[in-house]
């Protein structure tokens, strides 16, 4: 946060705001060790949306979250806080693609 001159108040303040927004502000002072994977991804995804003009990529989450049975949750979680990035792609292996909810892979992909 210091990247935008904010004061350390300034800076918990607003990451205590977007903690709330996947309600983890409780968590705000744990280890990383002592979140659940999702609570981690949530965290990580925070991380990397904080930056001015993020572009959030996620390199197959479900390495991460191996006890999502689909993407609902990953999803979600990005579009909580789709005000703070300025673009989002996830990246996975073809044959997840049910997974996700994609019929048809070729429309999704680069």
């Amino acid at each position: 946060m210091y990247h935008r001159n904010q004061s350390r108040g300034e800076a918990e303040k607003e990451v205590m705001d977007y903690l709330a927004r996947y309600d983890l502000g409780s968590f705000a002072y744990r280890r990383s060790s002592a979140l659940t994977n999702r609570e981690r991804f949530c965290v990580m995804l925070l991380r990397a949306a904080m930056v001015d003009g993020a572009a959030i990529l996620i390199d197959r989450p479900f390495r991460i979250m191996p006890e999502l049975e689909d993407g609902r949750f990953i999803l979600e979680s990005i579009r909580m806080i789709e005000d703070l990035y300025t673009s989002s792609c996830i990246f996975d292996y073809i044959w997840l693609r049910d997974r996700y909810g994609i019929s048809d892979a070729a429309e999704h992909s680069i």
